[in-house]
C-alpha cells in the first residue's frame, strides 16, 4: 500500500507562507508513535527538500543522542528511498535518484516489499494523489492556524471519497487521521 504521512495545520498546510513549519516538531509521545511507523514501511520515495531535511538523520552523530532518536536513525538508514530531483547529481545513504516517472517508481518499490511504502513531500505525494496511487493520507492535524503556505494536498476537480479508519488524539493535542481512499466498485478487490 502506498501512503503518505504528514503533519499538517488545522486549515490544511504543511508549512506556512515562509515555509516554516516549527509548529509541528512532534511531542515525545508522537516521535514514538512516528517511529513504530517508519520502522514498519518497505521503502520511501521522497522530494529533494524533504531527503535534505532527513538526511541529519544519517549524517549528523548529534541525531543520536538519545535512545529514541537513536533507534530512530538506525531505522530511518536502513530504510531504501528513492529521491525525486531535478537539481541533484547524487544522493547518500540508502538512497538513489529517481529514474522513472512517479507511477514507475511507485510501482518498482511497491513490488520490492510486502510491507507499506511512504511517499513523502507535498509535491511528489500530490503527483501520486492526482495519479490515484495513494491508498491512504495519514495526517497528524497540528492545533494551528497559518493562513496559507504549502498544501498537503492539490486542488481536485473531482470528489476523492475516503474512509476514516483510525483516529488519536495525542496529549499535545495532536490529532492522527488516518484516511484510505475509498475505490470505485470496478476497482474494489474481490
Amino acid at each position: 500500500m502506498l501512503i503518505t504521512s504528514m503533519s499538517v495545520s488545522v486549515d490544511g498546510f504543511i508549512a506556512d507562507r515562509d515555509g516554516g513549519f516549527n509548529w509541528g516538531a512532534p511531542s515525545d509521545e508522537l516521535f514514538a508513535f512516528h517511529l513504530a511507523g517508519v520502522s514498519e514501511l518497505g521503502g520511501y520515495l521522497l522530494g529533494r527538500r524533504l531527503y535534505e531535511a532527513m538526511l541529519v538523520w544519517e549524517t549528523d552523530p548529534s541525531m543520536r543522542d538519545g535512545e529514541a532518536r537513536s533507534t530512530f536513525a538506525d531505522v530511518w538508514c536502513a530504510l531504501p528511498k528513492v529521491v525525486f530531483s531535478r537539481t541533484l547529481d547524487r544522493v547518500e545513504g540508502n538512497a538513489r535518484l529517481a529514474q522513472g516517472s512517479v507511477a514507475e517508481e511507485v510501482a518498482a518499490a511497491l513490488a520490492a516489499t510486502d510491507k507499506d511504502v511512504s511517499i513523502g513531500g507535498a509535491g511528489l505525494a500530490g503527483a501520486a494523489f492526482e495519479l490515484g496511487l495513494l491508498d491512504e493520507l495519514r495526517m497528524f492535524r497540528y492545533p494551528v492556524v497559518v493562513g496559507g503556505g504549502t498544501p498537503l494536498l492539490p486542488p481536485v476537480t473531482e470528489d476523492v471519497p475516503l474512509d476514516l479508519i483510525e483516529a488519536r488524539t495525542f496529549e499535545s493535542r495532536v490529532i492522527y487521521e488516518r484516511w484510505r481512499r475509498v475505490l470505485p466498485a470496478a476497482e474494489t478487490p474481490c
